[in-house]
């Protein structure tokens, strides 16, 4: 048992209103400038939607992480192989480019006012950063916001193609149009393509935390990694010639703060915390049927409160703080204990370390009469009824395993359920804790979850200690445990004891 640590992020759908906070604290730190103006480390998408860069679900296109093969039990990357890698440095036909993005564009604020005298009131007309000349505006990262109904974004939505045409035609009337709002962030993800695709070594995994950073001496900007990428959150600084991502703000982690998008958002629906892996068992994970690939990757995350787990990352290095940080960690509850919280597209087979809490609101938000029903006969005959059908939401967070889903809609609801008779008794006593009993919980179980929901503090949503860099440096583990990090490079700082 190989024993690593790993910060690992949690967001709360239901929680997310699709203000962009995060997205405008994230651009103000770290991508405000020249050459990185379309690049959103963190944006927040509209679902259904095609997203930004556009159709990025597309693999059938951009071909982003691994492909399972049945017959072998092995994976490989989508982007490439041996045999033409070397081509695909010079021309890769599976990159996104501008028209996916946009193209980077300021004003001509001048014209505002050096405009002659007139009766027309002056404008600022958009240029393109590239070339200087003025531009038509077409896209950008959150184009399609709330156009959940319109045929140019939502009905191309990718994870529509598994509906009916009777469930598709019934999500875009206008008494069930609906939608969620989906930020994302890089998940650095614990069997990244990227670090597997790069030519020149530039992207690793840090040993500590796992965070996935891109040394940006090593860069060549042969931009392997944005094709390898299958969420597309690599982004080519065409100013510098290098390649960039979302760092995890581990200069505040280092410190004992969250992220920059994780402090300034508003619904509070972002968690952090540490999960323990066993990186032994990450190369067979991921070579699971589709079907299985969740379970899986749950059976892959150890009990922090495990004697022999805590044993075993004491002896590779793990500090007694970081543990502690995982034994109340929010993700663990989350991911693990409540099972709640699923991965997106889990299907690329990258193991990414960002879960979702899918969203309950468009499930309960619609019944055959068009009210708001709280009925223990409905209980589970609501969820054929949602406004999104489960189909959808498995297709984003369980490979399709629509069981998996359905599992956690009927905990989502259960505590919906409970809370309200606990304020209305609109339910008899009997129904509610059966409604319970069928959804797999108890009482105490809704307690704390509607408590890390609802209502917790800063320092339960975000259980971190500071990273303290220089002594993960200089640490602890045995020579047997650092060969790599589950096969991927290691910061070129992180040297382990012999």
């Amino acid at each position: 048992m190989d024993v690593r640590a790993h910060v690992s992020v949690i967001f709360h759908l239901d929680k997310c209103i699709g203000c962009h906070t995060c997205s405008v604290a994230c651009k103000n730190v770290w991508t405000d400038r020249p050459g990185a103006e379309y690049m959103w480390w963190n944006n927040v998408e509209t679902k259904p939607g095609t997203g930004y860069p556009t159709r990025w679900e597309d693999q059938e296109k951009f071909n982003g992480g691994w492909k399972y093969d049945a017959e072998k039990k092995d994976i490989a990357l989508r982007c490439q192989n041996k045999a033409d890698t070397f081509l695909k440095l010079f021309y890769n036909p599976n990159q996104p480019n501008l028209q996916d993005y946009y193209e980077p564009f300021t004003y001509k604020y001048e014209d505002l006012f050096t405009a002659p005298a007139g009766d027309d009131q002056p404008t600022a007309v958009p240029v393109s950063l590239i070339t200087g000349e003025p531009i038509e505006i077409k896209s950008g990262p959150n184009w399609d916001d709330d156009l959940s109904g319109s045929p140019i974004y939502a009905e191309n939505d990718l994870n529509l193609d598994k509906l009916t045409e009777e469930e598709r035609a019934q999500l875009f009337e206008i008494e069930r149009l609906t939608m969620f709002y989906l930020p994302r962030i890089c998940n650095h993800c614990a069997n990244p393509t990227c670090v597997a695709a790069c030519p020149s070594g530039a992207i690793y995994k840090r040993g500590e935390d796992g965070i996935v950073l891109i040394n940006q001496e090593k860069c060549r900007g042969w931009r392997a990694c944005v094709a390898a990428c299958p969420y597309k959150k690599i982004y080519f600084n065409w100013k510098t010639g290098k390649s960039e991502k979302c760092i995890l703000c581990f200069p505040r982690l280092e410190t004992g703060q969250p992220p920059a998008c994780f402090h300034s958002c508003v619904g509070r629906i972002r968690y952090l915390g540490v999960l323990l892996y066993d990186a032994d068992k990450i190369p067979s994970a991921m070579k699971v049927s589709d079907r299985a690939l969740v379970d899986s990757q749950r059976d892959a995350i150890l009990d922090p409160h495990d004697p022999e787990v805590v044993a075993a990352a004491l002896r590779n290095g793990i500090s007694e703080e970081f543990l502690d940080s995982a034994q109340n960690s929010p993700a663990y509850k989350y991911v693990i204990e409540w099972k709640l919280a699923l991965p997106l597209h889990i299907e690329y087979r990258t193991m990414p370390m960002l879960f979702y809490v899918p969203p309950l609101l468009p499930v309960m938000g619609k019944s055959a009469n068009g009210t708001y029903e709280h009925s223990a006969d409905k209980f589970f005959t609501s969820l054929e009824d949602a406004r999104i059908p489960v189909k959808y939401l498995a297709s984003l967070f369980s490979a399709g395993n629509e069981q998996v889903v359905e599992a956690v809609m009927r905990k989502l609801m259960a505590v919906r359920y409970y809370k309200r008779w606990q304020s209305v008794r609109d339910l008899a006593e009997n129904d509610v804790h059966r409604i319970l009993r069928e959804a797999k919980t108890t009482p105490e179980e809704v307690e704390a979850i509607y408590q890390m929901t609802a209502i917790p503090t800063h320092y339960q949503r975000f259980v971190l200690p500071p990273l303290q860099r220089e002594e993960a440096i200089e640490s602890t583990c045995s020579p047997e445990a650092c060969k790599g990090c589950s096969g991927f490079s290691l910061d070129p700082a992180f040297t382990p004891r012999a």
